[in-house]
């Protein structure tokens, strides 16, 4: 036989009447080459998708254009003398339906292709008189050279069901009129493009807030994101150097910060520095102060104090990570500098500067979406406030709390599935270029 490639196109053009009927009784070839374990498994979960599709699938596919128009009814029972409501369809259902049954579609195709390859190739396998694995040497494989398989399977089923399924589902919905908006909580239909011509219309009242939204997230992450790499560069510099004295004290005062939960810290400079809070109240007693300083209720006094509450949270984890790659800068390379009449300055810039952005820029990369996706420090402290830009955000919400509001608080589904996709796009663009242009990828082997 001709040593051809082996595919489905091979498979269905050259493979034997067993082969060939694979295409239509999936797993044939396998069960009349001895691999009957394996092509009945196979046969089963045909057997189960055409019991699937007929029983629900085929019904999921054909409501998904229109998403269901029945209404619930109020329909009088003369038998018993009451009103009984009958069962109208539900667009949120219809539509996760529909995604789950294009997801078991997708599945069973690969399955069909994977089977007439494997179906092709025991063909081969026979007329050139190979060995044909048993199903004990096929186990046997999958805890050796197909251990990869047997490992990543299970994770990648999970991130399958648990993560693109629902995020599939999500981005559909920034497609349709599901939100209260014309109470299409219930019923909802397609809407194209309509909802994301909404968000980036900077005319309307939808689009101004989402600009000025994320106008502010960019600004918060940026100053989030350096001023707690520049300032804990900085203190562990401070502390790591010879005539510090006592360092292992002033990293553990730092460190105690980290050991208490975010949210407790968080809510307690909360209560802190409302207008009767123990900051007010104490600057009053002391005189300095006539009135109330607005940390909360003006928008640049809440910007600055959210963007300096982060400063106490994050600094000492950037310092604990900036500590252990200072200690790994080779001391030869501080020597020279020092000995060509480098100065304090220089050496920083020409030798930990770029040592540091050399090591942490994957770390600066994941602290900025991290800071873009930063939901605790906004919600709990200002809560997206003090004032809105317009009906639904605030002027301290982040993309991501704007996008809780639209959905949990203010029922605008469709609004925050656009907001979601924006917010991944934004993301992921920023992500890869940063990325692919730093140092750290373009020469991963080595620093300079």
């Amino acid at each position: 036989m001709e040593n051809r490639q082996i595919n489905v196109r091979n498979a269905i053009r050259y493979g034997d009447l067993y082969t060939k009927l694979s295409a239509v009784v999936m797993g044939l070839g396998m069960i009349v080459r001895k691999q009957i374990v394996k092509g009945i498994a196979i046969l089963l979960c045909e057997i189960a998708f055409l019991f699937y599709m007929i029983n629900t699938g085929i019904a999921s596919l054909s409501l998904m254009p229109s998403l269901g128009d029945r209404v619930q009814e109020k329909v009088w029972n003369e038998a018993k003398q009451i009103y009984e409501y009958t069962a109208g369809d539900n667009s949120q259902q219809i539509l996760l339906a529909g995604v789950v049954t294009l997801f078991v579609i997708a599945a069973i195709i690969t399955l069909w292709i994977l089977q007439m390859r494997h179906a092709y190739k025991l063909q081969k396998m026979s007329e050139e008189g190979k060995h044909i694995p048993s199903m004990k040497e096929d186990i046997r494989a999958l805890f050796d050279k197909n251990l990869h398989i047997t490992l990543m399977s299970l994770p990648c089923l999970g991130i399958l069901i648990f993560n693109i399924v629902p995020l599939v589902y999500m981005i559909s919905m920034a497609f349709t009129t599901y939100s209260k908006e014309g109470e299409h909580l219930v019923l909802f239909d397609w809407d194209g493009l309509n909802q994301f011509g909404r968000v980036l219309n900077m005319n309307g009242n939808i689009g101004r807030q989402f600009w000025h939204v994320l106008g502010w997230t960019v600004v918060w992450a940026i100053f989030a994101t350096f001023l707690n790499y520049i300032l804990g560069m900085i203190l562990a510099m401070i502390i790591n150097r010879k005539d510090t004295k006592g360092k292992a004290f002033w990293r553990f005062c730092f460190v105690l910060s980290i050991a208490v939960p975010q949210f407790v810290t968080l809510m307690i400079m909360n209560i802190m520095l409302q207008p009767s809070g123990a900051v007010n109240v104490l600057l009053k007693n002391l005189g300095w102060i006539s009135s109330p300083l607005p940390f909360w209720t003006n928008a640049t006094w809440a910007r600055i104090t959210i963007i300096v509450i982060n400063l106490w949270v994050g600094i000492p984890y950037t310092m604990l990570q900036v500590t252990g790659i200072l200690q790994n800068i080779p001391a030869e390379l501080y020597e020279a500098a020092k000995m060509d009449g480098a100065g304090p300055v220089k050496i920083f810039f020409r030798i930990t500067l770029p040592y540091m952005l050399f090591v942490t820029t994957p770390y600066l990369i994941a602290s900025f979406v991290g800071n873009i996706n930063n939901f605790n420090v906004i919600y709990l402290l200002s809560g997206g406030g003090p004032t809105y830009v317009g009906d639904t955000a605030g002027q301290t919400d982040l993309l991501v709390t704007w996008l809780y509001k639209l959905t949990i608080d203010q029922q605008y589904y469709n609004l925050g599935a656009v907001i979601g996709i924006m917010t991944f796009v934004i993301l992921t663009v920023i992500t890869l270029i940063t990325y692919r242009n730093s140092s750290s990828y373009k020469n991963e082997e080595a620093f300079m």
